[in-house]
């Protein structure tokens, strides 16, 4: 027989704190359930195998925020196997298992270790079983049950913000939105009214009103005025339970800002407004600045000035300052104190926007009178015109008068008035005026051909206050005569072939005339009377200013006449009468049957761009000058080439150079130094060379001396080699003397030059002693001796 056994899970309410558990939708009471196991156990074995129990209980609630000392009581975990005897032990598991909740593990009692809080976790799932406490085995499926955490109002209701900002135009209806406000409760919306939420108003009455369940504030005043008040300060008050009493609440502040409208027109603070202004000031310079006031703000501040009627509305203007919103008044033409001394206008202030729904407060707009005073200054003369325009004969004598300026002082004292000519502009002195009446005439002859027009200006000054000048351009036009003669636009050469028919053209010839007549150039052409008979060509006028050269008979021989010169009278028909004799040259030419010109007695004709028999000979002679001129300069400098210091007999390369000069002595220090024969070991170091001027001065070298058994090979090598490489050396066809007496004779030196560097006089009587040979060398010295001596 199978035995089947049962895990029951049973909770307690405690009396202060109760809890709840709800089974599932089919469930039955234990005893039911023993029953049916009951029941379920006398069937046959073979007929069901059931696992788990056919009931259980899954939901329990539990009270939030308990303020008891001792842990909460939430329920008793059993099983039907609990004999009692503690061999079974309870064990619990899931969310806050252990921590928040606690099992008895040998009861099964379930407590709560702390407040719970439904805000902030709402339900908790465990899961209970009961194990065997020797095997470690479970002796029941583990069972899963939720403890669902009972709301209790304990939170107040809480804005979105702290503080709200709204704003709302000025004298709107009542009823207008404004704003609305949000509070939210963090109880269980499902669970009694613990979070339901009214509005109200503590502070904002009556200006203001809210609904109490959507919270949006609305307009309670009709027409506030943005002007009188501006700011507002709300207080809106949330509160759950329906607003019932015991409530919870909360509240925030609602800061309302009136909107401005144009609701006020613009006011000028004074009716009349008066300005001083001199009448030299130009246009557009301003007067004064007038200003109305409006209460409103922004763009329905904004004013708009203009002059609506007065005076001066041509000589004034108004304009408005974007940033201070005042009217300037400017002036708009030049004014004259002689005229008119005070203007009187009427300027007019309006608002550009407007709202048609307070038109009904009035017009928009204001108006005061400005008075304007002109002052009168000292102004310079004014000319009767901007400008002059003056004509004139090119033929007109000196001091001939074209015209006249006038300028007179504007001012009421009417000073005296004094004319002269800007010099900058009349450099020549072409014009002079008059200083008293402004008449301008000639100071020197004109020609239209040379300048048609002259511009200079003329000033006029006050005599009385020089400061005070103005000046006017005057503009003379030259007026033509007909003094220029007609003459041809070009010189004219041409040819004729030797067999041209008669009457045959040509040339074709145009003239010019710098004049310019009104009418236009009228020419004529003709022959010179003495051309005009026996001559082989005639002219025949075109009578459009050209005529053309035409052969009077048939054939030319260029060898009998190569040439022609036909005088051309040109005239004109203007008056006087000009005229001129142009030459028309005319070659007599070989050509083919087509007219074309083959050869001429003159080759310019042929090749125009080429060169004459005479040019090209004129070229041969001036290559053949250039050519001797450049021989003779060549010969010249070389013959000023300089000359050596020395001249050598020989071939310039020898070594030994013959200079046949004596010289000076030993007291000439002008010629070759006779130190440089002495011993090199006498050598001065600081002494330079006398045979040449050096270029460039540099300190000698020191030369070391050779040594006493050097070979006179090597030495002359050696000063060579120093000489080659000394930079103060002078040129190769001069003098290098290699000096070198050597070392070891008995007899020393027999120079007399060594004599310059001694002290004291020498004693010779030794060579008596060295035979004949040197008898005349005693005989010398020892005689000199002698001399000395007597």
């Amino acid at each position: 027989m199978r035995t089947y056994r049962y895990f029951l899970l049973l909770f307690w309410v405690s009396q202060p704190n109760p809890t709840f558990s709800t089974p599932l939708s089919k469930r039955t009471s234990g005893f039911l359930a023993k029953k049916r196991a009951l029941e379920l156990s006398g069937n046959s074995r073979n007929e069901l195998n059931r696992s788990k129990r056919s009931w259980m209980w899954n939901q329990f609630f539990l009270l939030e925020e308990y303020t008891g000392s001792d842990y909460q009581y939430v329920g008793k975990l059993h099983s039907d196997q609990d004999r009692g005897d503690g061999s079974l032990k309870y064990i619990l598991s899931g969310d806050g298992a252990g921590d928040l909740f606690i099992i008895n593990e040998n009861t099964g009692d379930i407590q709560a270790t702390r407040r719970l809080d439904r805000e902030e976790k709402p339900v908790y799932i465990l899961r209970a079983q009961a194990i065997n406490r020797k095997t470690g085995r479970p002796v029941e499926p583990e069972s899963e049950f939720i403890i669902k955490i009972h709301d209790i109002n304990d939170n107040e209701p809480i804005f979105t913000k702290e503080v709200y900002t709204a704003t709302v135009p000025e004298m709107s209806d009542v009823g207008t939105f404004v704003v609305q406000v949000t509070a939210t409760d963090a109880d269980d919306p499902t669970y009694g009214n613990s979070a339901k939420v009214v509005y109200s108003i503590l502070q904002g009455q009556p200006y203001f009103s809210v609904e109490s369940e959507t919270g949006i504030i609305k307009t309670a005043l009709l027409n506030m005025d943005r002007e009188n008040r501006e700011q507002y300060q709300v207080v809106i008050q949330a509160k759950d339970m329906g607003g019932q009493m015991g409530g919870l609440s909360g509240t925030t502040t609602v800061n309302i800002t009136l909107t401005d409208v144009n609701d006020n027109p613009p006011r000028f603070p004074q009716s009349t407004y008066q300005f001083k202004t001199p009448e030299s000031s130009p246009p557009g310079t301003p007067i004064g600045r007038i200003k109305a006031s409006d209460a409103d703000v922004g763009e329905n501040a904004e004013i708009e000035y203009s002059i609506t009627d007065g005076e001066g509305l041509d000589m004034f203007d108004v304009i408005t300052d974007q940033e201070t919103q005042e009217g300037i008044i400017t002036v708009k033409k030049l004014l004259d104190f002689e005229k008119k001394k005070v203007y009187t206008l009427k300027v007019e202030a309006s608002n550009p926007h407007v709202e048609p729904r307070f038109l009904y407060l009035g017009p928009f707009k204001d108006s005061a009178t400005v008075r304007i005073v002109v002052e009168d200054v000292d102004e310079p003369p004014v000319f009767s015109k901007l400008a002059y325009i003056l004509q004139i004969r090119e033929d007109a004598q000196i001091n001939t008068t074209i015209g006249a300026v006038t300028a007179q002082d504007p001012d009421a004292a009417r000073n005296p008035v004094k004319y002269s000519v800007d010099r900058h502009t009349d450099m020549d002195r072409i014009f002079n005026i008059d200083s008293g009446n402004g008449s301008i005439f000639t100071s020197k002859l004109l020609d239209r051909e040379t300048l048609l027009w002259h511009n200079i200006t003329v000033i006029a000054t006050e005599i009385n206050n020089p400061k005070q000048s103005s000046r006017v351009p005057l503009y003379i036009k030259v007026l033509d005569v007909n003094d220029n003669a007609p003459e041809f636009a070009e010189f004219y050469e041409t040819f004729v072939c030797e067999k041209a028919k008669a009457d045959q053209l040509i040339q074709t010839l145009r003239a010019v005339d710098k004049d310019d007549p009104y009418s236009g150039h009228q020419f004529s052409f003709s022959l010179a009377p003495e051309a005009a008979s026996g001559s082989n060509f005639t002219i025949q006028d075109n009578k459009d200013n050209t005529a053309g050269i035409l052969t009077r008979k048939n054939g030319y021989n260029r060898h009998e006449m190569s040439t022609y010169l036909l005088p051309v009278v040109i005239s004109d028909n203007d008056y006087p009468v000009q005229s001129s004799t142009g030459t028309v040259t005319v070659r007599v030419c070989a050509c083919d049957h087509h007219g074309n010109m083959q050869s001429c007695h003159a080759e310019a004709l042929i090749h125009p761009t080429g060169l004459s028999t005479g040019a090209l000979v004129a070229i041969l002679l001036c290559i053949v000058i250039l050519l001797v001129t450049v021989v003779l300069f060549a010969a010249l400098r070389r013959q000023r080439k300089k000359e050596p210091l020395i001249i050598s007999k020989e071939d310039i390369r020898d070594n030994i150079v013959s200079y046949n000069d004596e010289g000076g002595g030993e007291e000439d220090t002008q010629a070759f130094d006779i130190g440089t024969l002495r011993n090199p070991e006498a050598i001065e170091d600081n002494k330079l060379r006398r045979d040449i001027v050096p270029e460039a001065l540099f300190l000698p070298r020191r030369t070391p001396t050779a040594r006493d058994n050097t070979d006179v090979r090597d030495f002359i090598n050696q000063r060579l080699k120093e000489n080659d490489t000394d930079p103060t050396a002078p040129p190769y066809d001069s003098l290098a003397t290699y000096a070198y007496e050597g070392t070891g004779s008995v007899a020393d030196s027999l120079s007399s030059l060594e004599s310059v560097t001694t002290d004291g006089d020498q004693d010779y009587d030794y060579l008596s002693d060295w035979g004949p040979r040197f008898k005349k060398l005693a005989d010398m010295y020892g005689g000199v001796d002698s001399d000395k001596d007597s």
